[in-house]
Parts: structure tokens; sequence; C-alpha cells
């Protein structure tokens, strides 16, 4: 009978051991797979990626050792998007890294459960993502790439610095985000006397076309957090340079590659604010649905000197009062 019972204690022992194999695994030991999926490549986007993954290796998810990024990128294909986020949620990944408002839209119309955070969104409310900033969905949570004061900020500094009359602005008329944006220029163009011309796109071969079209029209050209414009941004400043037009957009990382100035933040640093976010949920702490939607944390304006100049435009010692001035790298 004694043989018997340590046999039988042996078996507990052993069938304890797998049990408690079986749980660390469920618990997350496993490795993690996160899918993310991006509109299209730019430096902006590029830029909210590297400062998510910064984000979750400082919180011990690490890449090659207990997570797995599944990149996709949709280049700038509705189509693509879907497709992508459709075989994330056939795939099971643990949570989907959405960059941009077509990347969002199409995840959650393909899950209603594996957690999405997503980023670059200029509107979330008004796409559809959350009911409001502080009412996230169940499944959804992520961060605006729109201060609520960027664009005027920097709609002010054309018409009060540039002395503009007329604004074109040049962006994708199917995407949420741009038409958004528009919008808001359209109210503080009126409510500042000045017209706006728009010119309207829906491919990336489509932009330098659309900057011409502009040229002898208008005294400046803005370019919102537009995903298709951006992608094309070179076609833009080679026409805002050959033919001294003042560019002005919306984003700091576009700003640096040829225009006179944007107010706004660092792309890197929203996808860290992001990425933060992931990792409250990976470890279980939260839930999307118990994280509001956040705005980015600051922002400020910044002047391309360098940019000015190309554009016809003579630098104002008093720039340096209104923002910080940029030199080029």
């Amino acid at each position: 009978m004694k043989k018997r019972m340590n046999w039988l204690a042996i078996l507990v022992v052993i069938g304890l051991i797998l049990l408690s194999g079986c749980s660390e695994n469920a618990s997350g030991d496993d490795q993690i797979v996160i899918g993310v999926t991006q509109i299209v490549e730019h430096p902006s986007l590029d830029a909210a990626f590297v400062g998510f993954k910064k984000a979750l290796e400082e919180n011990g998810f690490k890449e090659g050792e207990n997570v797995t990024y599944d990149v996709q990128n949709a280049q700038n294909d509705q189509s693509n998007s879907q497709t992508i986020a459709q075989n994330f949620v056939g795939d099971g990944v643990d949570l989907i890294f959405a960059n941009s408002t077509p990347s969002a839209l199409h995840a959650l119309n393909a899950t209603k459960e594996i957690p999405i955070v997503f980023t670059s969104v200029t509107d979330p409310v008004g796409a559809g993502l959350v009911a409001a900033f502080d009412q996230p969905g169940e499944n959804i949570t992520g961060t605006s790439d729109t201060h609520p004061e960027a664009t005027s900020k920097t709609i002010d500094f054309i018409i009060d610095e540039i002395g503009a009359k007329t604004i074109g602005i040049i962006y994708n008329s199917g995407e949420q985000n741009s038409i958004a944006q528009a919008q808001e220029v359209k109210k503080l163009t009126d409510a500042a006397g000045v017209e706006l011309v728009e010119a309207s796109i829906s491919a990336s071969s489509e932009v330098k076309q659309a900057a011409e079209s502009l040229v002898g029209r208008v005294d400046a050209i803005y370019i919102p957090t537009d995903n298709t414009v951006v992608s094309a941004l070179e076609s833009v400043i080679s026409v805002a340079n050959d033919k001294d037009i003042p560019l002005f957009v919306g984003e700091h990382d576009s700003m640096k590659r040829g225009a006179i100035a944007a107010s706004g933040f660092s792309y890197e640093d929203l996808g860290y604010e992001t990425g933060l976010m992931a990792v409250e949920i990976l470890k279980g702490e939260k839930k999307p649905s118990d994280i509001p939607v956040k705005y980015p944390e600051s922002f400020k304006l910044i002047i391309n000197t360098q940019a000015a100049e190309e554009q016809g435009v003579e630098v104002q010692d008093s720039w340096s009062d209104l923002g910080e001035i940029y030199e080029g790298e």
C-alpha cells in the first residue's frame, strides 16, 4: 500500500508540473504577436512605429525575445488594408497596432475581440472609431495626431506673417482624416476672410498635377496630415520651390523635408504614447475600453528658414518669438 501511495504522489507531482507549465503559457509567457498595419510608407507613420516599439521595449516587451511584429504595409490601397486586417484576425494576433485612419477602420471592421490601438488618426470620432475621446470602444483606443490648436496656429502664421489672401490645400477626398482637416481649414479661412482653393486627389500619382493646378491661383499652399499627399510630398515641394509658393504642412517631419512651417509634434513621441497604452493592455492591467483616446501631450510651431528662402520668402527676426527656428540638419 505504501509503495502504491508513493507512485500516486509522484504522478500528482508530475501532473502539477505539467499544469504549471500550461498555466505559464496561458498567462503570456509565450511569444506575443502584434499585427502592425500601416496604410502607406512615409516618415511620419514610420516614426510613429519606432516610438511604439520603443515604449514596448522599455516595458519588457522586446522584439526577438518575447514579441514578434507582423508588419504589413497596404501601399495606400484600401482593399489591401482590409485584407491585412482580416489576415491578422485569421492568424489570431494578440494585438493590432493600426497606424492611420484607414488601417484602424479596417481593423475594427475585422474584429470586435482582438485589442486594437491606433495612432496617426486625426478625427477618431468622426471616423466612427470611438463614440468620444472619453468613450473608447470595447476593443479599441489610441491617439489622435491633431492637437486642437495645431491647425489654427499654422493658418494664423500663413495669414499674419506671409500675408496670404488665398490659400491652396491638397488632400485625398476619400480619406476621412483629410476631409476633417480640410473642413477645419475652411472654417479658419472663412473666419479670417481668406479664400481657400481646394485641390482633391485620390492617388499619390495625382499630387504633382494638383500642386501645379494651384500655381497662379494661391498665395500659399497648406498640406494637412494626409497620408496620400505626404507620401508624395517631394512633388509638391518641387512645385513650391520652382514657382516661389510658400508651402506649409501639418506636422514636423514633413516640414523638415522642405516646408516653411508646421505646428505639431513628434510622431515618434505620439507612437510612444500609443505604445504605453498597448503595454497596459498586454500586461492585463487595462482593457482598451478603460483607456481614453488622447491628443499629443504637447505641440509647437517650428519654422524652416531654409525652406522659406527656397520659396522666395524673406525670413523675419520676429519669427523666433513665434516658434522654434529650424535651419536644416
